[in-house]
């Protein structure tokens, strides 16, 4: 019972300095809503390179070119195998008819093309199968495999294959990869960094705000209240600016994400921010919750422990 009562008590407590020091919990919510804003963004700024990164991956594949003689049950075959690759994320099969077909619409208005295939007796063209890995660092796994697999046809004097663009598309994949990781590794990094900016400059708002009832606190030590009771109202003081924060900068990715809706949309395969703010709106907001009320009182305890000399 004596735990609940101590436990109201510091509640009320919190909410009253809270009220009282108007002026500087304005500032307090005015900077962690700053910092939150900044988590937050960098939270979309992250799903945004990655939904790019993820449709660069979609246009990047390896092409198995077959002769126009190859047997299409043969290259079934050959197309279940690599799909049992524990680094193939899909394989499509692309027929002689889909393939002639695909050729004519992309040549459609190139008259002598369309005449010279008119002419000719029988599709000239081959299947095609498209594959795509899990990761763009597993294609030259892919790659080699289908190398085996040619040597063995030609070692069997069958050369159902004509090509493979692997060699071609090598540079882009390693591009691609490097890009990749590179990317993930600062996004972490900058976010991080982020964050620790963010503790420091709530820390010392925190701290100012704390500075202000320090007279408050020598009283409070001098009648003998022990350092929990202390620290409590201080540290659910810090907790209710996070909340509050948490609220506001959710509140302000509203007409932020709406002016960015068209130019992130039409971005090279980025995502429609706004269309993704809507749709995860609880998730952000209780992670920018979660941060701001941890940021909050972890940053009360230590401005109350290390500054006060409670």
């Amino acid at each position: 019972m004596g735990v609940i009562v101590s436990t109201r008590r510091i509640v009320k407590a919190g909410f009253v300095n809270f009220w009282r020091n108007a002026v500087v919990s304005l500032s307090a919510i005015f900077v962690m809503t700053v910092a939150l804003f900044v988590v937050g963004a960098t939270i979309l700024m992250s799903v945004f390179l990655q939904s790019t990164l993820n449709s660069i991956r979609d246009k990047v594949d390896i092409n198995i070119y077959f002769t126009s003689d190859a047997v299409e049950p043969d290259i079934l075959v050959m197309k279940r195998e690599i799909e049992a690759l524990p680094e193939v994320k899909e394989v499509e099969y692309i027929s002689r008819d889909q393939a002639i077909e695909a050729f004519k619409l992309r040549h459609a208005n190139d008259t002598l093309m369309t005449q010279a295939l008119e002419e000719l007796p029988d599709n000239p063209l081959g299947a095609v199968l498209n594959i795509k890995a899990k990761d763009p660092s597993q294609y030259e796994a892919i790659a080699t495999y289908i190398q085996n697999e040619r040597d063995k046809m030609a070692g069997s004097g069958t050369q159902a294959i004509y090509s493979v663009n692997y060699a071609k598309n090598k540079i882009i994949i390693d591009r691609l990869t490097a890009i990749t990781n590179g990317v993930e590794k600062v996004s972490i990094a900058i976010l991080f960094l982020l964050i620790a900016i963010a503790i420091v400059i709530t820390f010392n708002t925190i701290r100012l705000a704390i500075y202000i009832s320090r007279e408050e606190i020598a009283i409070m030590r001098l009648v003998g209240a022990n350092n929990s009771f202390v620290r409590g109202p201080f540290v659910v003081e810090g907790m209710i600016y996070g909340m509050l924060s948490a609220i506001i900068a959710t509140g302000l990715f509203y007409p932020v994400t709406l002016w960015l809706k068209a130019s992130t949309k039409d971005f090279y395969g980025g995502v429609d921010l706004f269309y993704y703010y809507l749709t995860n709106l609880n998730e952000i907001f209780f992670i920018l919750l979660l941060v701001g009320i941890a940021l909050g009182a972890v940053s009360s305890w230590l401005a109350v422990r290390r500054y006060l000399k409670v």
